[in-house]
């Protein structure tokens, strides 16, 4: 018996990996975070299968769940939101796990921050404009953030900011942020990304609240800030640049 821990992507069905897909469909218990993960996902579920959506349940609760299909010798299908290796409240479940000595895997997803670069149609990293994104949030009832971890600090490195779970702290963000990157500074709002109901708010530090204000968005959201969202006069990449010798252009290996 296994419990397979599986990044099911960041809202629609068929932005899932096939490993996971498969998984899916081979394991007789499915455990879901049914706030924020797709139902259609569980169409690839066995027909009998035993689904539970953990939203409403406490972590001793789900980890009966998991005691239950190991005594059972059932395989067990968990499915968390976005990437299981940011924000998915794995690491404590694993913890449990190890020490009932009860076997895992964790198959990754698509994280939240790639779908909305892609409904953006934009990179995070733009050559000589922005070559580092910062993935971070800000202090909230879940937990707060260690020391050290400020957005202050991430802003003075000019690098792209994907700010997740902070939509409620808008105008904190827009404050901090505003010395370091400036008003005219790209900024974006993408809130439940590849899904039928993604909602998109594209502008500047300085225009973000106001829009904010006009089409309010209360959760499920992610904040962009950084040049390289609105690049345009950049340099190419050397990548491809007919001189730039590599070892699969005549260059050393």
């Amino acid at each position: 018996m296994t419990v397979h821990f599986i990044g099911a992507g960041p809202g629609a069905a068929d932005l899932i990996t096939v490993r996971g897909r498969d998984l899916i469909a081979r394991c007789p218990v499915c455990l879901y975070a049914g706030s924020i993960v797709s139902e259609e996902l569980l169409a690839y579920c066995p027909a009998k299968a035993r689904i539970v959506n953990t939203a409403p349940m406490s972590l001793d609760e789900i980890e009966a769940e998991y005691v239950a299909a190991y005594d059972q010798g059932h395989d067990v299908a968990r499915l968390h939101s976005g990437d299981l290796s940011v924000y998915s409240a794995v690491a404590e479940q694993m913890r449990r796990l190890d020490a009932r000595g009860i076997p895992y895997t964790l198959t990754p997803g698509v994280p939240a921050f790639a779908a909305a670069a892609a409904t953006l149609r934009c990179e995070l990293t733009v050559p000589e404009v922005a070559q580092s994104v910062v993935l971070t949030r800000v202090s909230g009832r879940a937990s707060k953030m260690p020391e050290g971890e400020s957005l202050e600090a991430f802003a003075a490195t000019g690098a792209t900011l994907a700010i997740h779970l902070a939509i409620h702290a808008l105008p904190a963000i827009v404050e901090t942020l505003l010395p370091h990157y400036g008003a005219d500074c790209p900024a974006a709002i993408v809130a439940h990304a590849s899904h039928a109901n993604q909602t998109v708010l594209r502008g500047t530090l300085g225009t973000l609240c106001a829009q904010l204000e006009a089409n309010p968005i209360e959760r499920t959201a992610m904040i962009l800030v950084g040049p390289a969202l609105a690049a345009s006069d950049f340099r190419e990449s050397a990548l491809y640049d007919p001189d730039y010798r590599r070892r699969y252009r005549g260059g050393p290996a």
